[in-house]
């Protein structure tokens, strides 16, 4: 095994410096940055691309640095997308289990209007520039979410969505794992099936729906990120919560919660009720229930009276006899499920399902998307995704703040 190992290393090495040789013959010769960027891991990622072929994997290699010397990505900096950067439309979440970055794409449907085709690149290649730096050693591969519930338009988040894989799949071969488009529009499915077949990476690519995760929600993940609650409600500026203008209550009171998610920080709690009226037939104070709390006017019958006495609701005179308990022993009678008899309509691979076994495509697609489900559902916090960005990328706030770190660690 060492000796097939060693060999197909070889071979590997050989075809690598074939298709470094075939890229330096050609006119205009490499940058000290272009050769930088073609090591050999990238260069056996074309490689991979193109079936090992080392001229398809060289003229795909020498457009690639042909369209990044275009788009001017080592001049991309972060100072360029203030605007997007602040509103969260393409930042990092995380990193997954494996530290692979987790690139989340959250665009509204008319960001295509007030931005061109260029302008969208830059964005997506700064995104992508800013995960790729954030990768470990070892790790070549990031994860894409696609958060597709601000269309209403199908084609047009077609577009978005295709362009984004053509420039991932021709100018950064081997670098997606799993790409995610989470809530399309109706309509979506019926195109994707049209496009799908033509598309480099859709094998890659799944559609999933955030309303099937809605059991799976943990507020434990959020508890890790204490920034998100700066843009909550903060109780202790007031000095009295009990009474709040005109919506003061004695049986209610809102409460701000720092431990949840910022999609509902807030919570309604029962509190003691003091006042002269009492719901049902308690008479001290005590606190409220949600079967005491309804409107009498929509509550059931069974609301109106209280838990204590449900005894009083018996009638002396039942409207049927009750049975006489027999003193034998009677033998109970139990109804085994009964067998499905066979029809010659059903399909035979019914006799052969198994039922651990994920069959359709959409269980599949649920079940991989599922571990990142706490990266889609993560408020977004823009420090964080700055802290990400190394230098030349975050701009002038990284090169200030690595000055106003290296003063304070003087003292």
């Amino acid at each position: 095994m060492g000796k097939k190992d060693h060999s197909t290393e070889e071979k590997m090495n050989q075809r690598v410096q074939s298709v470094l040789q075939l890229v330096k013959k050609q006119s205009p010769p490499l940058t000290p940055k272009q050769e930088k960027f073609c090591s050999n891991a990238c260069v056996e990622r074309f490689l991979r691309a193109k079936g090992d072929n080392v001229k398809k994997a060289a003229k795909q290699l020498r457009a690639c640095l042909a369209w990044r010397e275009s788009i001017g990505t080592e001049y991309l900096i972060a100072d360029e997308f203030s605007t997007e950067i602040d509103e969260g439309v393409a930042y990092i979440a995380g990193h997954d289990e494996e530290s692979r970055p987790v690139m989340v794409l959250r665009m509204k449907q008319d960001y295509p209007r007030f931005h061109s085709q260029k302008q969208f690149t830059r964005l997506l290649v700064f995104t992508l520039e800013v995960a790729i730096s954030t990768m470990p050693k070892n790790i070549e591969k990031f994860v894409l979410l696609f958060d597709a519930s601000f269309f209403r338009s199908a084609s047009a988040f077609m577009n978005l969505l295709l362009a984004a894989l053509k420039i991932v799949g021709e100018y950064y071969p081997g670098r997606l794992y799993k790409a995610f488009v989470i809530d399309p529009p109706s309509l979506f499915s019926y195109l994707w099936k049209g496009v799908r077949p033509f598309l480099e990476l859709s094998t890659a690519t799944m559609v999933v729906s955030s309303l099937d995760y809605e059991e799976s929600l943990e507020f434990n993940d959020f508890t890790s990120y204490p920034r998100a609650s700066s843009l909550r409600f903060d109780p202790s500026s007031i000095k009295s919560t009990a009474k709040i203008g005109s919506c003061s209550s004695s049986r209610f009171s809102f409460t701000v919660s720092h431990h949840f998610d910022s999609l509902k920080p807030w919570y309604l709690t029962l509190t003691t009720d003091t006042s002269s009226s009492k719901v049902g037939l308690t008479a001290s104070p005590a606190l409220i229930s949600p079967l005491s709390a309804r409107s009498l006017s929509f509550a059931s019958p069974a609301a109106r009276t209280a838990r204590g006495n449900i005894s009083m609701r018996k009638s002396l005179f039942p409207s049927t006899p009750l049975p006489q308990r027999s003193k034998g022993f009677e033998s109970v009678k139990v109804n085994h499920p009964r067998t499905p008899r066979l029809s010659f309509l059903q399909s035979p691979a019914m006799f052969f399902r198994r039922d651990g076994h994920v069959s359709t495509k959409a269980e599949r697609s649920r079940e991989s998307f599922l571990p990142f489900l706490k990266f889609y559902r993560r408020p977004y916090d823009e420090m964080i995704y700055r802290s990400m960005m190394r230098p030349p990328l975050g701009g002038l706030i990284s090169i200030v703040k690595r000055r106003h770190m290296s003063v304070s660690q003087r003292f």
